[in-house]
């Protein structure tokens, strides 16, 4: 070799040291990434059942958490409680007449056979018993009524939850069928998410999930259940994933996640290996003779500062864990310690 030769080898093997290793064999969750909305998982609604009355008070508003029967709002209930007395006072009317008739009617069964009243006057005893007997029922029914009528001048949460809407105002007139309040139920929120019709068949009921909040906190769930359709306008389908309990989840943000499949293995090397140029990524492996080649590779999974290798590389090949940016192909190095 030619003093000049030697000196042009010293520099090239000296141009920059590296590390390397070789590719790791992990045992990695599969996932699938999704985004979608925090939602109510249902949502329940209290509303006026009677007509023509003012409410007199309001005793929650929005953010309220209630339980179930729980007083919400008060209707004026003067005129409903002059009607039931009304109504109670025909019902007694009606048992008095009962007892007069039920009277005579006993009075006629005793004289049947006597001959002292005539068959047509018992007839007339015994219906007007029978009468009087239907007369009572329908009082009752009346005053009934009008118990539940009164019963609902309050407006009760039917469910429990968190209150999130409130149109209840202090002296309005409702009609029948008013929304009045509007609750999350069981303070349970749920993630609609929405993943690409491929991973339909794999997602399951029971698999978890791990949602990225709003405020950047982690939020943990459990599919719920997978919707049965496919939208044909973006090819995706929607998972509903129920939040735990303590979550406190805040309704109507967006939020991304991903949803656990299973344990897969992966072939990784660090993130810091890849070298990304024109978008496409690649690694540089060195061979026995500490020379380098650049090689084209697919990604997966990422975790922990690794990436996944789906193809490209062979079990056996030795990464350039960094410097991969100031290499050139073919180009020979300088391993830094062992090779690991």
């Amino acid at each position: 070799m030619f003093a000049g030769q030697g000196a042009t080898f010293a520099q090239e093997r000296g141009a920059l040291t590296v590390t390397v290793e070789a590719l790791a064999e992990r045992e990695w969750p599969e996932t699938v990434l999704a985004g979608g909305w925090l939602k109510p998982w249902h949502e329940a609604i209290s509303a006026a059942e009677i007509s023509g009355l003012r409410i007199t008070d309001v005793f929650v508003d929005v953010g309220s958490v209630v339980t179930k029967g729980q007083a919400l709002a008060q209707l004026a209930d003067d005129t409903v409680r002059a009607d039931l007395r009304k109504e109670e006072a025909l019902l007694a009317t009606a048992k008095a007449d009962l007892a007069k008739a039920e009277a005579n009617a006993e009075r006629a069964r005793k004289m049947k056979d006597s001959g002292v009243l005539s068959d047509e006057k018992i007839i007339e005893y015994l219906t007007a018993e029978q009468t009087a007997m239907a007369s009572v029922q329908s009082a009752q029914a009346l005053v009934e009524s009008q118990k539940i009528k009164l019963s609902q001048t309050t407006i009760v949460a039917v469910d429990d939850g968190l209150i999130t809407s409130r149109s209840a105002q202090l002296g309005a007139v409702v009609t029948s069928g008013t929304e009045l309040f509007r609750l999350v139920r069981q303070q349970r929120v749920e993630w609609q998410a929405e993943v690409s019709a491929r991973y339909r068949p794999l997602i399951e009921e029971g698999m978890t999930a791990t949602i990225e909040g709003p405020r950047g906190q982690q939020l943990r769930g459990t599919v719920r259940l997978v919707a049965p359709t496919v939208s044909t306008d973006t090819g995706r389908t929607l998972v509903y994933v129920s939040l735990s309990a303590d979550s406190r989840a805040p309704i109507g943000f967006y939020a991304s996640g991903r949803i656990k499949l299973g344990i897969a293995p992966a072939l990784t090397v660090p993130e810091t290996a890849l070298v990304v140029r024109d978008g496409i990524n690649y690694v540089f492996t060195m061979d026995a003779e500490e020379r380098v080649r650049r090689i084209r590779v697919e990604t997966g999974r990422r975790n922990d500062g690794e990436v996944e290798i789906i193809s490209g590389l062979t079990r056996s090949a030795m990464v350039v864990r960094t410097g991969g940016a100031f290499l050139s192909d073919g180009a020979l190095v300088r391993v830094e310690g062992e090779a690991r």
